[in-house]
């Protein structure tokens, strides 16, 4: 199955959120699955973190990029 992550639930997915439900949390785990994350998704999170709404623990170009590659998204 094909499956669009929207900006939330990647990031709750990255970084172990408690919001992401154990449904959701499973679908995205499931290696079945092709989970695909939008473009604008990497452009909205870029926005927030310099506007100070979230942060990483890591910059941001770096944890976006060791994300991809664990996650193989």
């Amino acid at each position: 199955m094909r499956v669009l992550l929207d900006t939330h639930a990647f990031l709750w997915f990255i970084l172990d959120a408690p919001k992401l439900t154990t449904l959701a949390r499973g679908i995205i785990e499931e290696e079945k699955n092709d989970i695909l994350i939008s473009p604008a998704s990497y452009w909205e999170i870029a926005i927030k973190i310099r506007l100070k709404k979230y942060s990483l623990p890591q910059p941001y170009l770096q944890f976006m990029q060791s994300q991809i590659a664990v996650n193989e998204f």
